[in-house]
């Protein structure tokens, strides 16, 4: 029997210039849809210089079979919206998204928008909007519910979406509360990628970027070169830590070094705030023959951080294709 597989969604790198984020996105999207990715992830958040849905429809128009990840935050829209953007979004392209949900976001943005949930709370508010998300998409009659935090009476969404085309829900959180509403809703659970790279693997999903060459050394030179560690970019991740409370943030930023581990795993584009998760660096062989062990371990899809550059592409599909899941 065949392996299935790996789902792969690139995300560019943090990008801090509001002229180039479009032209970065749409870059890394035509790479994706011409080199076998599921699609690209697009973030949300009030420092988002484009709002994921328009940018999805922006890059659905202008490929052939991407579909991406899209992330949805409660704070910002209704089920029904969300729900309404996917029914639209599969009329207009015959295709299906991906949904990343989240509850995370500045604890200053929260208060701007007038949020004064808890963090349990926030994710009891995700359950019911990924659960009553699907009852809309799915019902051939009117959808009635009633939650803590949503409720619906005789709500229909028309058409019905097609099987074929319904969203996927995966969920990146950390901590107790997302791993319980994860389990609870059947979501994709993600997970960042651990530093000893063989254990703690609990989740189908994983978060991580790659940084590959030829050659293991020329590999970990190139990766140095291309991420330098200043003290003006670690306070600046300093700062985002304070002002939030995402379990995977602190887990990440305590007590880490940022030094290039033996095995490949390296922290710091997340530590100097280039990137949102860690790096794994190695010869295209290394890092294929570890997403081998990933996926005999059921990993079956990947969020990956990548450099908006061509060359740099290229060499991370190498390391994909290496492994022979992709």
């Amino acid at each position: 029997m065949t392996a299935p597989r790996l789902r792969v969604f690139p995300a560019i790198s943090r990008n801090r210039d509001p002229r180039k984020y479009v032209g970065e996105l749409m870059r890394v999207a035509g790479f994706a849809d011409r080199n076998g990715f599921e699609g690209i992830l697009l973030f949300e958040g009030n420092d988002v210089f484009v709002e994921p849905w328009a940018m999805a429809q922006h890059i659905m128009a202008a490929t052939t079979r991407s579909s991406p990840l899209i992330a949805v935050n409660p704070v910002y829209m209704h089920p029904f919206t969300a729900a309404k953007f996917v029914s639209s979004l599969a009329q207009l392209h015959g295709r299906k998204v991906y949904l990343n949900m989240i509850t995370g976001t500045a604890a200053s943005d929260l208060h701007g928008l007038g949020d004064d949930q808890s963090h349990g709370d926030r994710y009891v508010r995700l359950g019911e909007f990924v659960e009553l998300m699907r009852l809309l998409l799915a019902s051939p009659r009117p959808v009635n519910f009633e939650g803590r935090f949503y409720r619906a009476n005789n709500l229909q969404l028309r058409p019905r979406l097609a099987a074929e085309l319904m969203p996927e829900f995966l969920i990146a959180g950390q901590s107790d509360a997302a791993q319980r509403v994860a389990k609870e809703t059947g979501c994709i659970k993600m997970q960042m990628l651990p530093p000893d790279l063989d254990r703690g693997l609990d989740a189908p999903g994983m978060n991580f970027g790659i940084f590959a060459r030829e050659s293991r050394e020329d590999a970990r030179a190139a990766a140095k070169a291309r991420f330098r560690d200043h003290p003006d970019d670690r306070e600046l991740l300093a700062l985002t830590v304070e002002n939030s409370d995402s379990v995977w943030k602190r887990k990440l930023y305590e007590g880490q070094s940022g030094e290039l581990a033996d095995n490949g795993y390296w922290l710091l584009p997340y530590l100097t705030f280039q990137a949102d998760c860690p790096y794994l660096v190695g010869s295209y062989a290394e890092i294929g023959a570890k997403l081998k062990d990933f996926a005999a371990k059921g990993l079956t899809t990947v969020m990956l951080d990548m450099v908006s550059d061509e060359a740099e592409m290229q060499h991370a599909c190498k390391a994909l294709a290496a492994s022979g899941m992709f």
